[in-house]
């Protein structure tokens, strides 16, 4: 346990950002899934609409440093590509 007074404020400070973190990340996950899970039922227009909501949240993720941007994109670009597959 931290015994210097600035020591045990970044103590409870790193304590808040990691719940803050976890739940960005959950939610990121959250809009995912809902994506995988239009792409899955294989409707499109709902996985097309799904991904437009997901999206912002993935780079939002990425702005806020739970993901990294590289990352983000490529989620981004593979659900795009397994969208635009449902066509053909």
């Amino acid at each position: 346990m931290a015994n210097i007074r600035s020591a045990k404020k970044r103590a409870r400070q790193c304590i808040v950002r990691t719940e803050r973190n976890r739940e960005r990340i959950s939610r990121v996950r959250t809009f995912v899934r809902k994506v995988e899970e239009a792409i899955a039922s294989g409707n499109k227009a709902q996985a097309v609409e799904a991904l437009k909501v997901a999206q912002p949240e993935i780079v939002r993720g990425a702005v806020k440093g739970v993901l990294h941007h590289k990352t983000a994109s490529r989620k981004v670009s593979r659900l795009a590509l397994r969208i635009n597959a449902l066509a053909s």
